[in-house]
């Protein structure tokens, strides 16, 4: 089932989410559901709180990047099967550089901006059979784990920005909380006007 994307400015966005228990009935069709809106959506990741669960769940495809000619060869053929699922996810270190990335994300459609994150994360969570793992993860996969990672946390990318870069988009994020945007996916926007 294809979920609508929760839009900018929707509450659910920034509720504390919370953890997910071994026995749920429904967590393997939510993880199937979210990897179907995700693809549908053309994204490379989505965490349950953009299809309106405040959970900690998050999803990643990384493989559209194995054909980016800005990485390496070494990156590429990593991102080529990086496709993971993250249950009750918690980065326990962050190191390294800080370095800026052109982000967007599904909940904000049409606003991409250049945001700093340090190079490489440790990570603990579970996958989908709650194996646990500890993994030590850098470039733009650490990239993308972090930016579905702050979803659960109630973080967006836009909370990163100046506040000069903030003030030039809230006209932008306005519009996108009242669904006055164009976008080829489903989206379901906080404060669109009902139609009578």
């Amino acid at each position: 089932m294809i979920y609508p994307i929760v839009a900018y400015g929707d509450p659910v966005l920034r509720k504390e989410t919370q953890e997910i228990s071994k026995d749920d009935p429904k967590l393997e069709q939510l993880i199937e559901d979210m990897f179907e809106t995700m693809y549908a959506a053309h994204g490379i990741g989505l965490a349950a709180p953009q299809i309106g669960m405040p959970v900690r769940l998050f999803i990643v495809d990384a493989t559209p990047f194995e054909d980016d000619e800005d990485l390496s060869e070494e990156e590429r053929k990593y991102l080529s099967t990086f496709k993971r699922v993250f249950i009750n996810a918690q980065i326990v270190e962050e190191s390294g550089d800080e370095w800026a990335f052109n982000e967007g994300c599904l909940s904000i459609p049409d606003v991409r901006e250049d945001v700093f994150r340090q190079e490489t994360i440790t990570i603990e969570y579970v996958d989908e059979n709650f194996k646990k793992h500890k993994e030590t993860i850098g470039g733009i996969a650490a990239r993308i784990i972090q930016h579905e990672y702050d979803h659960i946390e109630g973080i967006l990318f836009t909370d990163k920005l100046s506040p000069l870069k903030k003030r030039l988009i809230k006209s932008k994020l306005a519009n996108i909380s009242k669904g006055k945007i164009k976008i080829d996916y489903k989206m379901r926007f906080p404060l669109a006007k009902k139609k009578r």
